[in-house]
């Protein structure tokens, strides 16, 4: 089963896409997670990316594909994977059906998830993450017991650059404009499901019945 999770920042897409990992036992494939482990290693290209992502733009294609192509060749993802926050624009999407048909692979569901911007925006700023183990805590929803102390190993919280305001509008211009044409893209090959993003146990909940739907003909 291969799987890609489409969506606005903020929707959940992380937090469901690791309780279908448990759930079905395939690897979760984040760009936005290999990109922070290369700013966190501080290489060259972590550099970059780093500069890019500050701004609320996004990773030239190339780059992607480039960390896409290597990693979906695993022997890991020999029974399926989760893109959680890959394709983001339709000419990465096209790129993926042609590594797909080499590999003789290809996905089987697109999930969208929908939810108002402004919830988006009210959800992004109250984020906050664990500089040690990476644990998401949510201030409005989820906060943690202690302030700006990770419950989990006691690491400290801190707002990554890309949960502030000014860049969370940044980022949902760029993905009106680049990331969302994928949802027509995506309807018209018949792969696209909408699920409701409203919380993310509502959302898991309706892709796993359909999942288990799917599994079970």
């Amino acid at each position: 089963m291969r799987l890609i999770l489409l969506g606005p920042p903020g929707v959940g897409k992380g937090t469901v896409a690791k309780k279908l990992q448990e759930e079905f036992k395939l690897p979760v494939i984040s760009t936005g997670v290999i990109l922070r482990e290369e700013i966190s290693k501080k290489t060259e290209l972590g550099q970059k990316v780093k500069e890019i992502m500050g701004r609320g733009d996004l990773v030239p294609d190339n780059i992607i594909l480039e960390i896409i192509k290597e990693r979906i060749k695993r022997k890991d993802c020999e029974s399926g994977y989760i893109f959680d926050g890959f394709p983001r624009n339709v000419e990465q999407a096209k790129s993926l059906e042609k590594v797909n048909k080499e590999l003789n692979e290809h996905i089987n569901y697109v999930f969208y998830f929908e939810l108002p911007f402004n919830q988006i925006i009210d959800r992004l700023t109250s984020r906050r993450v664990c500089k040690k183990c990476g644990t998401n805590y949510n201030l409005s929803f989820n906060p943690p017991k202690k302030d700006n102390v990770c419950d989990l190993c006691g690491g400290e919280l801190y707002q990554r650059e890309d949960d502030k305001e000014e860049t969370i509008k940044n980022r949902l211009q760029v993905y009106i404009k680049q990331t969302l044409p994928l949802k027509k893209y995506y309807q018209e090959k018949k792969l696209l499901a909408i699920v409701n993003a409203n919380t993310s146990r509502e959302a898991f909940l309706e892709i796993k019945n359909i999942l288990k739907k799917e599994l079970q003909k």
